[in-house]
């Protein structure tokens, strides 16, 4: 049987200082014999042993905090009364963030993807143009190749197979996951591009006619800002004219798919299978929910969140909540679900709840 975890723990760490670190407090009752008690790994509340840390975020999990097992778990106050006995209680406002804290204490590993060939330094195997610039401390495993006049930063790993074209420069504490493609673009600091992303390759782009649509050259970038985290199998197109810029900090999915001379702001979430077509504006803090299609030429005012599965086809205001094809205000659109599940109840004609005519 295989390893039940490919990450190891940094060090078994005291139970008072995951509470430092998560901004938890020790309940009162279990503080003296739990500041003491030893942490030596992460579990869900239903398979969680002696030495776990576990959390509860949703009172619906009480029944597995029941049969919990874990040595603490991190959880609000107005739930101290459903911890069984023998677990320590870590009181916080927001488990779920106090959780990812404690992990990121406990497994440092997890937190970028590393060299998949655990190794330092340039493989052998690599193939680095010699007009390339590569600070101390950049790993590049077997197979990967960086083109002419390139820039990478110190304390990023480049994977196997991944491609750097001429002229792209990647910032330092960056990871480049196996078979990533990044040509035309400036990378910033502590970017995570997972396995096989595609960054900077042409956009779509073609001045269409009766007999023979002409392709129109792409020739602007792809930015992307410090801390954004890119998804496997995305694709950011580069600018047409002008670039295309992924705000500092934005966290987007896999299978994403971001059109030429688009511009996202800061901090922005952008969940799987999402497609933003060109020259788009998404503001800052904006929220695409999965499978969500954005038209082209569009403004998402900072902070609007879009529902999965929406088309949006005009802009939305900041702060909006949009739902639906095509998407309209978050209630309208709930309104309408309900008065069309009312009219098709109504229209059964005796068929039965949910029944099909013959």
């Amino acid at each position: 049987m295989g390893a039940t975890s490919f990450f190891g723990l940094a060090r078994p760490i005291a139970l008072a200082e995951i509470a430092d670190v998560a901004g938890a407090r020790l309940h009162r009752i279990d503080a003296a014999e739990g500041a003491s008690a030893i942490v030596t790994g992460v579990a869900a509340l239903e398979s969680a042993r002696p030495g776990d840390l576990a959390f509860l975020d949703n009172p619906r999990y009480a029944p597995a905090l029941a049969i919990c097992r874990a040595t603490a778990c991190l959880l609000r106050e107005a739930h101290l009364g459903l911890l069984p006995p023998g677990v320590f209680g870590l009181v916080t406002a927001d488990p779920h963030g106090a959780m990812t804290k404690a992990m990121a204490h406990l497994f440092p590993h997890a937190l970028r993807p590393g060299s998949l060939f655990a190794a330092s330094g340039v493989s052998p195997g690599a193939q680095v143009h010699p007009e390339a610039r590569l600070e101390v401390g950049v790993t590049v495993d077997p197979g990967a190749v960086v083109g002419p006049c390139a820039e990478i930063g110190s304390g990023t790993t480049v994977g196997s197979h991944a491609v750097i074209g001429p002229g792209v420069h990647i910032g330092r504490e960056c990871s480049i996951g196996a078979h990533v493609s990044v040509s035309c673009a400036l990378i910033g600091d502590r970017v995570i591009l997972h396995p096989g992303a595609r960054l900077g390759q042409d956009g779509f782009g073609f001045a269409l006619a009766a007999e023979r649509h002409s392709k129109t050259p792409q020739i602007g970038r792809v930015i992307v800002q410090d801390d954004v985290e890119i998804g496997a199998n995305t694709t950011i197109d580069r600018g047409a004219l002008s670039d295309t810029i992924i705000g500092e900090g934005t966290k987007i999915d896999n299978l994403v798919q971001i059109g030429h001379n688009v511009v996202v702001g800061r901090g922005c979430v952008i969940v799987a299978q999402t497609g933003v077509a060109g020259s788009c504006e998404i503001g800052d803090f904006v929220m695409l929910g999965g499978q969500s299609a954005i038209a082209g030429h569009l403004t998402i005012g900072a902070g609007a969140a879009i529902a999965a599965k929406s088309g949006v086809m005009r802009d939305v205001p900041a702060g909006a909540r949009y739902g639906g094809v095509p998407a309209r205000p978050v209630r309208r659109y709930l309104r309408g679900e309900a008065l069309l599940d009312r009219l098709a109840r109504r229209g059964g004609g005796g068929r039965g709840e949910g029944g099909e005519g013959q």
